[in-house]
């Protein structure tokens, strides 16, 4: 053999083996692989082996004389559609893709995607078509299932949409659409929270919940693209990850627009638990906050208040005004009544002209829950006695109040407001216009305290207060000053002391203005004994309320007096305790230093009974330390009190200020202070307290 042959047979076989090969790739391809002629028959030149996967028939039946026309396989629906689309792919010389049917061997009807473009010859002249023909029945029908579900959901009434893992919504129907007011491609990308929630710590506890629980289903407010919210009852569902298939976990959410029903229970349950005239809660609504009240009350042990309230002479209105007038009062004191009492206290109308105040129990004591309830009726009585305006005329009506205290473990939803009925007819039978407790003790103590008030309020307008004035002494027995103690002479000649009227002047805010009385009077006489050369260098002690020092115009109103009187302030010393110090220390401090600056100085009274502190001492601008007389009571027989007196008076030296000792009653006592190193004396050992003119001879007699 020739070298010339045996590179020729090499040549053909290299080629049996490229065309095997080109035969294999092309018969593992999804389809089929073609070249045709561009006639309307599609006349196949060549055409792989794929083709008979796709038609059912063989390659073969598309190639020869009597060959079968491709064309003719496509449905007769879809031919024109191809033809003007390749014709137009080939006119602006760009390949074409199409999709179309065809109907197989079997007669079945399939789906058909090829993608293709034309041979040109030298001249431009199109000499053939060449490309590539794959079954896509399965996706088709993927996506028109996919389509068809899209078209259903769609057509849900109910807002459906689904957010990814980041909250982002992926899918919107168009029931979101018509509920939120969003198209589709606005609510695409946008995330849920920010775009639909009022509230989004609910928001937030839905998320958690569906992912623990894989499904959340609950109500939620929402708002639409026009800023107006609704009520959505929503179900959220966790949809799984498909790794395989490359889908991510998503959550679904369906929503309904409940707005109209939750109206309609709102309107349902005012009618159920609400007056229709008044608007106030009506018997049906107090009947079970009383009873809630009560359940709370007797896990809580916590005391509260009931109270019926009856306008007096109702009847008049309506017999004379008719009843139009009447219910235009009953509108007017249901607000007035709303007005009178706290936020947490209920104000309800039973029928006709009877109302209900509950005050829930909230107190730990019975006597603080007594004048808690005291404090409220008294409001009520005080606004219901100012005249309404009717229409064209003015109307005066008054109320009385019956009072019961309730609590849990003792009183029942009958008994409650049976009790508060009768109470409310006793105050009916004591004249109207007031308020009356069930209980006679309670009454009983009420109308003691009630009437110290109305002392309190008379001995202020009658000048039946008075000032004594109890010596303080140095360690040689000399006056160095005094201090001013407040007594209550009655019109029947009894003196009442500070422990049986101060606790309920503050309670009542009455200290305020004694307080200014105490002020004034003892400036007055500070003043006359400083223009007298036997007691011009006396100091005088006058106990300050805490409700009296943290009266805004406090200073206004001390530099008013020190005017008035024409004191001279280096002489005054105001006796503070150590529950004002620490009440509010940082306005205590600025107060004082204002005062100090005007010459005034300052004495820590009861010093060690209370909140005894070195860190607020230190800082507190203080002339002086006062032992209290519970310690020098048992001085000479208690070791803790005799050490607490010891250290009281060390810290005092330590610290640079006075320390003086009230109560002392012994020279035993005396001689212990002063061993103790303390030199400031002040009770009965020396004298009792005295008037002021007494006050004055004493101390000029000593001297």
């Amino acid at each position: 053999m020739t070298f010339t042959d045996t590179a020729a047979s090499t040549n053909s076989r290299s080629n049996d083996a490229s065309a095997l090969s080109l035969d294999l790739l092309l018969s593992n391809l999804p389809g089929a692989v073609y070249r045709c002629l561009n006639d309307p028959e599609w006349t196949m030149e060549f055409i792989s082996a794929g083709m008979e996967r796709l038609t059912g028939y063989p390659a073969s039946a598309f190639i020869g004389e009597h060959s079968l026309s491709f064309a003719s396989l496509i449905h007769p629906d879809d031919r024109a559609k191809v033809a003007d689309d390749t014709n137009a792919a080939i006119r602006d010389r760009r390949a074409y893709q199409l999709s179309y049917r065809i109907t197989n061997a079997s007669g079945q009807m399939r789906w058909a995607w090829e993608q293709g473009a034309a041979v040109y010859d030298e001249r431009g002249a199109v000499v053939a078509l060449e490309g590539f023909i794959a079954d896509i029945t399965v996706l088709r029908r993927a996506d028109m299932l996919a389509l068809e579900q899209a078209s259903l959901l769609d057509k849900a009434h109910d807002a459906i949409f689904v957010m990814d893992m980041s909250a982002r919504i992926t899918y919107w129907n168009k029931g979101a659409e018509r509920l939120y007011g969003w198209s589709a491609e606005e609510a695409r990308g946008q995330h849920m929270p920010d775009l639909l929630c009022d509230d989004h710590a609910v928001y937030s506890e839905a998320w958690h919940n569906a992912l623990q629980e894989g499904e959340w289903s609950g109500e939620l407010s929402q708002h639409r693209r026009d800023g107006c919210t609704m009520q959505a009852d929503t179900r959220w569902t966790v949809v799984p990850a498909n790794a395989a298939a490359g889908v991510p976990q998503k959550i679904l959410v369906i929503s309904t627009d409940i707005s109209e029903r939750k109206s309609n229970e709102a309107r349902i349950h005012r009618l159920a638990y609400f007056d229709a005239l008044t608007e106030l809660p009506n018997r049906a609504s107090l009947m079970d906050h009383l009873r809630r009240a009560l359940i709370g009350s007797a896990r809580s042990r916590k005391y509260g208040a009931l109270m019926f309230c009856d306008l007096d002479n109702f009847k008049t209105l309506n017999d004379t005004h008719g009843h139009a007038a009447g219910d235009v009062l009953l509108q007017a004191v249901a607000r007035r009544l709303e007005n009178s009492v706290r936020e947490a206290d209920m104000v309800a109308r039973l029928g006709g002209d009877e109302f209900v105040i509950l005050v829930p129990p909230e107190e730990d004591t019975m006597a603080g829950a007594v004048h808690q309830a005291e404090t409220v009726a008294a409001k009520i009585v005080a606004a219901m006695s100012a005249p309404f305006q009717l229409a064209d005329f003015m109307y005066t009506v008054s109320t009385s109040v019956g009072v019961t205290m309730i609590s849990g473990m003792t009183d029942t939803v009958e008994s409650a407001l049976k009790q508060a009925d009768t109470a409310m007819y006793q105050a009916k039978a004591a004249g109207r216009n007031t308020f009356r407790f069930f209980d006679p003790a309670m009454q009983a103590a009420w109308s003691a305290r009630s009437e110290l008030e109305t002392g309190l309020r008379r001995a202020l307008r009658n000048h039946e207060f008075m000032l004594n004035y109890q010596p303080q002494l140095d360690g040689a027995s000399r006056v160095i000053g005094a201090e001013a103690l407040l007594r209550w002479r009655q019109p029947n000649g009894d003196v009442l002391y500070p422990t049986e009227f101060i606790k309920a002047a503050e309670e009542t805010n009455l200290i305020v203005e004694i307080g200014r009385w105490v002020l004034g009077t003892a400036c007055a006489e500070l003043a006359n004994w400083q223009r007298n050369p036997a007691t011009r260098h006396l100091s005088l002690s006058v106990n300050v309320s805490a409700r009296q020092f943290v009266e805004p115009d406090f200073v206004a109103m001390t530099q008013e007096i020190l005017a008035a009187t024409g004191v001279d302030p280096h002489g005054l010393k105001f006796e503070l305790t150590e529950t004002l110090v620490v009440t509010d220390f940082a306005h205590t401090v600025q107060t004082m230093e204002t005062l100090r600056r005007l010459g005034i100085t300052f004495s820590l009274d009861d010093f060690g009974t209370g909140y005894s502190s070195l860190a607020y001492l230190r800082k507190l601008p203080l002339d002086q330390l006062k032992i209290d007389y519970s310690f020098m009571r048992d001085v000479l027989t208690n070791g803790n009190d005799a050490s607490i007196v010891r250290s009281i008076i060390a810290l005092g030296g330590s610290l640079g200020l006075q320390v003086i000792a009230e109560g002392v009653e012994t020279a035993g006592q005396r001689e212990f202070l002063s061993e103790a190193g303390c030199y400031g004396f002040q009770g009965y050992l020396y004298e009792k307290a005295l008037s002021g003119e007494r006050f004055a001879a004493y101390a000029a007699g000593v001297h």
